[in-house]
This record gives structure tokens, C-alpha cells and sequence, in this order.
């Protein structure tokens, strides 16, 4: 393990820390405006029926929650220490934040353009407000994601910077020079 000899370390970890805290302190209200914007979302059209789509909200409640919790635990000493278990985590939900973004995307590409091949038109045209609303919650699910990922970064920084790289012997140098 690493041991911290440069002056700096501790200023240099508090100002990680605060960041750290800001971006998770960020991601609460995105993830909440994300599930308010996705729960009211829905539109009635008299030709085609009621339209809403609420499938999307079980991730946001999900990382909403654990940037709150990750947040005040952040500053409990005894979490601190157990930097690869934040790690983990936030690598688990960057991941879900990901493929939930990724299949969002797809819903409403197909909303805008639709399917020709199997008969799918676009139903934007007739659901105008839902789909300008949806666009949001992608945008701000999006930054949100964007949150998540740069905390993954300085999660993956804290876990891999208490171990000193590998050393190279002696032996190893000579061979290579050789």
C-alpha cells in the first residue's frame, strides 16, 4: 500500500471529496426532475388513445436514492476507508444509468421516425407534448449519467491510488536493454 508522502495529499483528497459530494449532491435533483417529468408524461390523442410511459422512473428512484446515501456516507469515516466498496457501486449504477439512457434513446427514435419494415409509424406527429417532455427527461437523465460517470473516475481514482505501481526489478531492466 501507498504511503501519502507528499504535503499536498490531504488538500488535494479534501477538494476530491468536495467535488465528489457536489456531483452526487447534483445527481438528486436531476434523477428527481427525471422521474417528476416521466411520471406526469402523458398525452391523450382522441384518434389513438391515452399515451404515457412510466417505465423509466425505477432507475432514477434507484440512483436518486443511492447519490443521497453515497453523499452522507461520504463524510462518515468509517465508509471513507472502504473506498472499492463506492467503487463497485458507482460502476453498478453508471452501468444502469447507461443502458437505461441507451433504451430511452431507442423509444423515442422510434417515436420521432418509427419502423417502416414492421409497420411502426412515428407517433410523434400525434403526441407532440409527450415526446418534447420525454426529450427533456433524456436530457436531464443524460446529465445525470454525466455525473455519474466522472464519479466512477474519481471512485476508480480513490480505490487505485492507495496501491504504488508495480516496481521493476533490476534483472527485468537489464534484459530489456539488452
Amino acid at each position: 500500500m501507498r504511503r501519502n508522502s507528499d504535503d499536498n495529499a490531504p488538500n488535494y483528497f479534501s477538494v476530491l471529496k468536495l467535488i465528489d459530494s457536489s456531483l452526487r449532491i447534483s445527481a438528486i435533483p436531476l434523477s428527481v426532475a427525471t422521474i417528476w417529468l416521466t411520471v406526469t408524461n402523458h398525452q391523450d390523442n382522441p384518434s389513438y388513445g391515452n399515451l404515457k410511459f412510466s417505465n423509466f422512473t425505477g432507475l432514477n428512484n434507484i440512483s436518486g436514492v443511492y447519490a443521497f446515501l453515497v453523499a452522507l456516507s461520504s463524510w462518515i469515516t468509517c465508509f471513507v476507508t472502504k473506498a472499492w466498496l463506492f467503487f463497485v457501486s458507482d460502476q453498478i449504477v453508471a452501468y444502469l444509468m447507461v443502458t437505461s439512457w441507451a433504451a430511452v434513446m431507442e423509444i423515442l427514435s422510434l417515436a420521432y421516425k418509427g419502423d417502416k419494415t414492421v409497420s411502426w409509424s412515428e407517433a410523434c406527429t400525434s403526441y407532440g407534448k409527450f415526446c418534447s417532455r420525454m426529450k427533456v427527461a433524456l436530457v436531464l437523465h443524460a446529465l445525470a449519467l454525466c455525473c455519474f460517470l466522472v464519479l466512477v473516475m474519481i471512485s476508480a481514482y480513490r480505490v487505485f491510488s492507495m496501491f504504488e505501481p508495480p516496481s521493476v526489478s533490476d534483472k527485468e531492466v537489464e534484459e530489456e536493454s539488452t
